[in-house]
């Protein structure tokens, strides 16, 4: 349920190049926000713009973005399932989108590996530049013995991270439309600001493993908010890795933090609880669902061995005027200061 209220006030979306938002407030919400995005000719190769948007206004919205019934199941569960959140049009330009990333992407002499089950072995300058950029990592088996690939490419990367929401026209569209507004406010934001993004494939056969985790380890504010917004732009089924949850886990506390040091190494405190598997429950959803993760909330998926490929998008929002850790692993540089979604109320 979605819904907008008549008397709100639009303010044109930041983004240069797009028509301003069309007058009526029912546009705003279920509606495809990229409508259509051209290729220039021009010395830099894939130089996007928006040239139409059918929704490019930020909008005062409301809790009414969201029933009370879905409020209370995400403060309870720690979990929301929000089906036909986005088209088939826009998952459609976000996966063709993050094929044109992956195709210009050259590796470097040094090959980043991302792997949640190494990763204080597996982070490296490159990762941690991540945070204010758009750069690829590898799937742990996509290479063998030899470090050579053993298959193309485009079948061989685990994510695109960490900065998507800021650098890329189309995924910065997406990030900050009315829709993620809207349902920030209604699940209690008040400056609800955008500190990461990863576009995630889990490509066929060697899709990784992402061992449970609670986002709030990587993304620490005091006092906590983080909560991650999970875009299905295929279907997730349990044979092509699907997410799982631990409902009402969030109710525990963050048990675990994964810090930055002053020589820039990565360390962990606290462990992981041994948890009883048979309790997590499975979210398979269809292209287009979001999935809202509370920061606290235990999630994990399994390896994808199947044929199919499980193409997700996730945000992690945070509450801007909370205290940022400065020993989060992501951090920005004062010329490049996280940006905060138009003031909502």
């Amino acid at each position: 349920m979605f819904s907008v209220s008549s008397a709100m006030a639009i303010k044109p979306f930041f983004l240069e190049n797009c028509i301003q938002a069309q007058q009526a407030a029912h546009t705003l919400l279920r509606k495809p926000l990229i409508n259509s995005f051209v290729r220039l000719q021009s010395s830099k190769p894939n130089n996007y713009v928006a040239t139409r948007c059918r929704s490019v206004a930020l909008a005062q919205c409301s809790s009414s973005s969201l029933s009370q019934d879905q409020i209370s199941f995400f403060e309870s569960e720690g979990y929301l399932v929000l089906e036909d959140f986005a088209s088939a049009e826009e998952c459609r330009q976000l996966r063709s989108r993050a094929g044109e990333i992956v195709e210009e992407f050259q590796p470097g002499p040094t090959t980043s590996i991302f792997s949640s089950k190494n990763q204080k072995d597996k982070t490296d300058e490159y990762f941690l530049d991540s945070a204010s950029n758009i750069s690829c990592f590898f799937e742990e088996k996509a290479f063998d013995s030899d470090g050579a690939l053993t298959q193309d490419k485009s079948l061989s990367i685990n994510k695109i991270g960490h900065a998507l929401h800021d650098l890329d026209p189309a995924f910065q569209l997406f990030s900050r439309s009315p829709q993620m507004a809207a349902v920030a406010s209604a699940v209690g934001f008040a400056n609800p600001t955008p500190v990461q993004s990863m576009y995630i494939f889990k490509q066929p056969h060697i899709g990784g493993e992402c061992i449970p985790h609670q986002d709030t380890t990587f993304l620490y504010t005091e006092p906590h908010s983080c909560v991650g917004f999970w875009f299905a732009l295929q279907d997730a089924t349990l044979q092509n890795g699907c997410l799982w949850v631990l409902p009402k886990s969030h109710t525990s506390g963050v048990t675990r933090r994964m810090l930055l040091t002053e020589d820039r190494r990565i360390t962990f405190e606290g462990s992981i609880p041994e948890f009883q598997d048979d309790k997590f429950i499975p979210v398979q959803v269809k292209e287009g669902t979001l999935v809202l993760l509370h920061g606290a909330l235990w999630h994990k998926s399994f390896e994808n061995t199947s044929e199919k490929s499980r193409h997700a998008y996730t945000v992690h929002f945070v509450e801007g005027s909370n205290k940022w850790d400065p020993q989060n692993w992501l951090q920005r540089s004062g010329n490049n200061p996280f940006k905060p979604l138009e003031r909502i109320n």
